[in-house]
């Protein structure tokens, strides 16, 4: 107080230091310290060391918590009608057909197995092979580009001498690609498919034949075709239940794969698609096995070539020695968290898929000729890691 004049207005020592008669250095740390006064440390720790790691962890893992909040943003599809399917090599198939409700026919239908070709020669083999003895015509499209627009060569038509077996009813074609630099992937794989449907009418395809629409690794199994093929009063388009194998039938993973159908086919409506197109589906019908390939190359082939080519987020998903390792871990490609709906099934698949001794039940061709694809059955994860097919 002074002259009779109070100031009730508080002080600040170091904001008043500012102004003292101090050396720059010392000003400027005191502004500083000024200015951080009405900060908490532990807000500071934040912003400047726990910000930036969050920063980079979302960077790395970002896909992750995308997949595992999965359940609270997006609902289940609706669940299929499950058909029980029954089979036994000894029964009639009168009575197979009634087990399933269906009449049986005089004469069975003509079937047609139609497929999109990429790199798969080996699953292509066995897949024919489990076919033919049922299926009328096989039609093969391929072309000299991949759904990304990565340019590949015509690798049916420059081995097509290890396929003689079906040339008598073999309708094949190839179309070129339209490369369109940075276009989504399903464009192209949707021009492709179109493309199929052509071919599929030049192989002569009528009225109620039947269409089996699948990848080449979605394998329906010889019984189940040869079924559907004799029974009367089927369902016109019928989804199939396969067994969900990863990297070779090693791994088991679910009974969960529902892309692959059978169409009984109607002209000017029947499309060739892969994705859901009716409520029904046949239990136990078949395998698939993705990702089942001989060579390390053919991995690193598709991973940058299918329509989720995304999911390659860092360049090492792509080294020889990692994929090697993951196969034989069993766990993911793409260090992806399982695409599941809730979050029990989703923490109930975390981890390396568990490792299945049992070859029963599979392909037959498969069996017969184990020593040659003897990496598709358990106990054989080493792949070999020169070019086998690009």
């Amino acid at each position: 107080m002074s002259d009779g004049y109070y100031n009730s207005k508080k002080t600040d020592d170091i904001c008043d230091d500012v102004c003292g008669q101090g050396s720059k250095a010392a000003a400027t740390i005191s502004r500083l310290k000024c200015v951080l006064r009405g900060f908490d440390i532990r807000t500071l720790l934040c912003l400047f060391i726990l910000m930036p790691f969050a920063i980079f962890a979302i960077y790395l893992h970002g896909q992750k918590l995308t997949y595992f909040f999965r359940p609270l943003w997006e609902s289940p599809p609706k669940p299929f009608h499950t058909i029980p399917h029954y089979y036994t090599e000894n029964a009639t198939m009168e009575s197979l057909c009634s087990l399933h409700g269906w009449g049986v026919r005089e004469s069975p239908r003509r079937v047609y197995d139609a497929v999109l070709f990429s790199n798969e020669k080996d699953l292509l083999t066995v897949r024919w092979k489990e076919l033919y003895p049922y299926v009328t015509q096989f039609v093969l499209l391929e072309s000299n580009s991949t759904f990304t627009g990565l340019p590949k060569p015509f690798l049916f038509k420059s081995n097509k001498d290890q396929f003689t077996f079906v040339e008598p009813r073999l309708t094949y074609g190839n179309i070129g690609g339209r490369f369109r630099k940075g276009e989504n992937p399903f464009v192209e794989e949707a021009f492709q498919r179109v493309a199929l449907d052509k071919l599929l009418r030049i192989a002569g395809i009528e009225e109620d034949d039947l269409l089996i629409m699948s990848d080449v690794d979605e394998i329906p199994s010889a019984h189940t075709i040869n079924l559907l093929r004799w029974c009367d009063d089927i369902p016109p388009v019928l989804h199939l239940q396969l067994k969900n194998y990863l990297y070779s039938f090693e791994y088991y993973v679910d009974s969960k794969s529902w892309r692959a159908s059978v169409h009984r086919y109607n002209p000017g409506k029947t499309r060739y698609a892969h994705f859901r197109q009716s409520d029904v589906m046949l239990s136990d019908s078949g395998w698939h096995c993705s990702f089942c390939f001989r060579y390390i190359s053919d991995f690193v082939f598709k991973m940058k070539a299918y329509s989720h080519s995304d999911r390659v987020r860092f360049s090492h998903y792509l080294n020889p020695k990692r994929i090697q390792d993951v196969i034989c871990k069993g766990t993911d490609l793409f260090d992806m968290l399982p695409e599941e709906y809730t979050f029990k099934e989703m923490i109930g698949k975390m981890g390396p898929v568990p490792r299945s001794y049992s070859a029963v039940h599979l392909p037959a061709y498969l069996l017969d000729n184990a020593e040659k694809y003897k990496y598709l059955l358990p106990g054989n994860c080493i792949r070999e890691r020169q070019s086998g097919s690009l």
